[in-house]
């Protein structure tokens, strides 16, 4: 299976990303060194929201990738790789209609279950390494404060192993991951597109001055941009923080 895991198990720390960047500072972990807590004290999602977790219920980790020559520009099959490898394994798990909310969300049907968070370190035009941290809703079942949110087991019915689960998904992101620096975007993304939420429905954006307007996905530029239909056959492509979906 060429390199291994190497798993680091916490009981409690502010993030999983946080700590392996402070690893990286202090030594050299080796490629596919793996960063798990129980309880994940100030964790962040995309754009500095928070990511609410009932402790030991979830899966809460962070992976280092290191590359040799990712250019900067090919940067979102990053995005498109981990997407597709926790795709692969939730749908093993029985979770019904899994998509990719665009850009780092999971989702099964409506509901959120999982959220990717990518931290890429350059070295000049090129990616020396990522730092991936993903959370996961496995078994809580209470989310209150987040209408939008569930897990694989409130959506299944069925209690998982949350060490199972993470050697599963694990061993799928690898997958994808080895042969990430000799695949374009391009060859990523049609089985990417598949997955995209709202794909082709009549969709609700908010841009940063927090207007809203209407449009439907189309698909994903090479650059990893959204391209959106809007009126008169318009298509226009958006970047991370110019465009946010609502539903």
């Amino acid at each position: 299976m060429g390199k291994h895991f190497q798993i680091l198990k916490l009981d409690a720390t502010d993030s999983t990303n946080l700590y392996l960047r402070g690893l990286l500072q202090s030594e050299n972990p080796s490629e596919y060194t793996v960063v798990v807590t129980d309880e994940q004290l100030k964790g962040r999602g995309q754009m500095g929201t928070v990511w609410q977790s009932d402790k030991g219920k979830n899966l809460t980790f962070s992976v280092l990738k290191k590359f040799d020559s990712l250019h900067v520009q090919h940067q979102f099959v990053l995005n498109i790789a981990i997407s597709l490898g926790i795709c692969d394994v939730l749908s093993e798990c029985f979770l019904p209609n899994v998509k990719v909310k665009w850009p780092n969300d999971i989702m099964s049907g409506s509901m959120k279950v999982c959220g990717i968070l990518i931290e890429n370190v350059l070295k000049g035009p090129f990616i020396n390494h990522s730092i991936i941290g993903i959370g996961l809703n496995v078994n809580q079942t209470d989310f209150e404060a987040l209408g939008k949110a569930s897990s694989l087991k409130k959506i299944t019915g069925q209690h998982f192993n949350l060490d199972e689960l993470l050697h599963k998904i694990l061993e799928r992101l690898r997958f994808y991951l080895e042969s990430i620096e000799a695949n374009t975007v391009a060859q990523l993304v049609p089985a990417y597109e598949s997955m995209l939420f709202r794909k082709d429905k009549p969709s609700t954006f908010r841009d940063p001055l927090d207007n809203n307007f209407m449009g439907y996905i189309r698909n994903v530029s090479p650059s990893g941009k959204l391209v959106v239909e809007l009126e008169d056959k318009v298509f226009k492509e958006f970047d991370l923080k110019e465009i946010t979906l609502l539903y």
